[in-house]
């Protein structure tokens, strides 16, 4: 009766703990910062936690690239992000790029997704405001 207890206790502890790294999972903004006003071209810095930035092309477990989308919102889970000009793609496993948009008022999308430019949804995308003068 005691293995039994004790495989129960293990297989219990290593939920909490996958539950515990999903939960790690999130992406951010380094620059610019939430409500930042900023002069064309300006630089903007992604980060990532509890997952590794690989290029695009092969599916590797926890891992991804980052896209951003300007003037939209994140990604539904499992949906294929597009090819536009509203959907920046950075395959090559970049962490910051130079952005040029014309004066007015943004609204800059995060989205990490797999190396198929599959989308990992909300909780891997976070969104800030951005003023361009």
């Amino acid at each position: 009766m005691h293995l039994k207890s004790f495989i129960k206790h293990v297989v219990f502890s290593a939920s909490l703990l996958a539950m515990a790294a999903a939960s790690a999972q999130s992406v951010s903004f380094v620059e610019p910062a939430d409500g930042a006003t900023v002069k064309s071209p300006f630089k903007v810095k992604f980060a990532v936690e509890g997952m590794e930035v690989k290029p695009a092309g092969a599916l590797v477990a926890n891992s991804g690239h980052h896209h951003l989308v300007i003037n939209g919102a994140a990604i539904k889970e499992g949906d294929s992000i597009p090819f536009d000009d509203k959907h920046l793609h950075f395959g090559k496993g970049q962490t910051e790029t130079d952005v040029k948009l014309p004066p007015g008022e943004y609204t800059l999308t995060m989205q990490f997704a797999n190396g198929a430019h599959q989308s990992y949804g909300t909780p891997m995308s976070k969104s800030i405001k951005v003023t361009v003068k």
